[in-house]
């Protein structure tokens, strides 16, 4: 049987110990890193869904310049008209 002396037996003891903390440090620090990654994760997957969502909201963004063509007609008309009812009433006034 090995007999040892105290120092030993404390120097042991003390890297026993010194495992002891490193193991929880080891433990601590992933547990950190997971809850991290679902945290990134996690929001990943909202800008995902933001990022869907966008798309399906611009699928028709080619239609906007003929949109704008459209209005700018109806415009014209409406300012054709205004013109036209404001010569109009003039008239029927005077």
């Amino acid at each position: 049987m090995l007999a040892l002396t105290d120092t030993q037996e404390n120097l042991w003891w003390g890297a026993l110990a010194l495992g002891l903390v490193v193991i929880l440090a080891v433990v601590a620090l992933l547990t950190i890193l997971v809850v991290l990654v679902r945290t990134i994760e996690r929001r990943v997957t909202v800008i995902r869904q933001t990022l869907e969502a966008a798309e399906a909201n611009t699928t028709d963004t080619a239609l906007i310049a003929q949109t704008a063509d459209e209005v700018e007609a109806v415009l014209a008309e409406g300012l054709q008209h205004h013109l036209f009812l404001g010569r109009v009433l003039d008239k029927v006034r005077s």
